[in-house]
């Protein structure tokens, strides 16, 4: 995974020293240098005019919000295009900071969502290949050692992990302490809500595509709108909160139900994202004639809901561009709702997310080809900081961005449930 290092700046001798930003390319609230995106110089082992840029690391994690422009990367090209900095944080070539694990637990799912997964299912990861529950908390702490913050644990489904509660009581016990989260699709959630809030979870979002049984049972093939509704109910009351929804919109099926779903958020105090249909579909038909765009979403809601910009959150490298939607006419709101425009408004060139295979592959990117693996280390003794280097370099090789539009792109083998979201 290491890149071939360049005698000029030999990475051993590197030292790292934070360069003031100009005061032309400063703006009110833009402290690059607390947020992983301040250049920094090489002070030995380069000479004169050879100098290669690097990255002074993070000093804090307090302002999120802040960061380079969405629509472009943090640098146009690599900021060093050696091996990764003997740092003790994540970081990229293009200056930005891993600091949000996405930690798959299963790849296995109760429900099978048209645009995930076939009727029939998949054949399963088996079991053996499978981290063992001490094996996924020994790599979080190492990540969390190396400046991860927010740990979010995904599926597949993972409320169907057997060790589920310990691995997040054992991650809620670190220190310094992430913030925890899950996603799930709500099946489950009214006998581990309590448990898990017990364990230490502080939220979950939950995956809610229709409030109509017959069409959710067409989009899922399982008749388990109940349970989710249930679920939810669940959630809020053992202060999972704030409980997201996600809904992923297809055109001529549930698209209909856009101002349906806001008002259901509104009414309940739920926090709704619609979600761009992606190309991660194990069939590989996406098709992005049948997205409906983060555009497009708001165009419905606005044909009979107030939609306004909201004011009151920064979105740094959060996924969700944010709203407050309201209903005045039947008291509605206002209330926040996101719009991840993945696909044609992509936040690449602000996100800091690494994720974990449930078989233990890092993946620095949702459409990543490329995959580091940690089973095998982890299961032949390897250090603490063998890992650590393995999730470094895997980082460091991070792409500039997705690459969905451009010619060439092609979907990941691994669809989402075998990714995790």
């Amino acid at each position: 995974m290491r890149a071939a290092v360049d005698d000029r700046c030999p990475l051993g001798s590197l030292r790292l020293r934070a360069r003031p930003l100009p005061a032309a390319q400063q703006t009110e609230g833009d402290d690059r240098q607390q947020n992983g995106y301040g250049e920094a110089e090489p002070t030995t082992g380069a000479q004169q005019g050879e100098h290669c840029r690097s990255l002074a690391p993070p000093q804090t994690r307090a302002d999120r919000g802040v960061g380079p422009p969405r629509g472009k990367p943090a640098h146009p090209e690599p900021v060093c295009r050696l091996a990764a900095p003997e740092v003790t944080v994540l970081l990229d070539q293009f200056g930005r900071a891993g600091r949000d694990l996405r930690v798959s637990l299963t790849d296995r799912c109760n429900l099978r969502c048209s645009y995930c997964m076939p009727e029939q299912g998949l054949p399963w990861l088996p079991r053996q290949e499978l981290l063992t529950d001490d094996e996924v908390v020994r790599v979080v702490a190492v990540m969390v050692g190396l400046g991860v913050d927010d740990v979010r644990f995904t599926g597949g489904e993972p409320l169907l992990r057997p060790g589920l509660v310990d691995i997040v009581a054992a991650v809620a016990g670190m220190t310094p302490r992430p913030r925890i989260s899950l996603t799930t699709n709500g099946i489950g959630l009214t006998a581990l809500a309590e448990p898990l809030a017990a364990a230490g979870l502080d939220r979950v979002n939950v995956s809610l595509d229709t409030l109509d049984r017959q069409r959710f049972i067409q989009l899922t093939h399982r008749d388990r709108l109940d349970d989710v509704l249930a679920g939810l109910t669940a959630a809020r009351s053992a202060g999972l909160t704030p409980v997201k929804l996600n809904a992923v919109l297809v055109r001529g099926s549930n698209d209909a139900e856009a101002v349906d779903l806001v008002r259901f958020a509104l009414r309940h105090d739920y926090e709704l994202r619609f979600i761009e249909q992606m190309p991660l579909d194990a069939q590989h038909g996406w098709d992005r004639t049948a997205m409906l765009t983060g555009d497009e979403i708001l165009g419905l809601l606005r044909t009979q809901l107030s939609v306004q910009p909201d004011p009151g959150r920064l979105r740094g490298s959060a996924p969700a561009e944010t709203f407050l939607a309201a209903d005045p006419g039947a008291g509605l709101g206002p209330g926040r709702i996101g719009m991840i425009a993945s696909v044609t408004q992509p936040f690449c060139a602000a996100c800091d997310r690494v994720r974990l295979t449930a078989d233990g592959q890092v993946r620095n990117c949702l459409f990543a080809r490329e995959e580091s693996p940690l089973r095998d280390l982890l299961r032949s003794g390897a250090s603490d900081a063998a890992l650590a280097d393995v999730i470094r370099a895997a980082m460091w090789a991070k792409r500039a961005g997705h690459g969905i539009g451009e010619a060439g792109f092609a979907q990941p083998e691994r669809p989402m449930s075998a990714i995790g979201g």
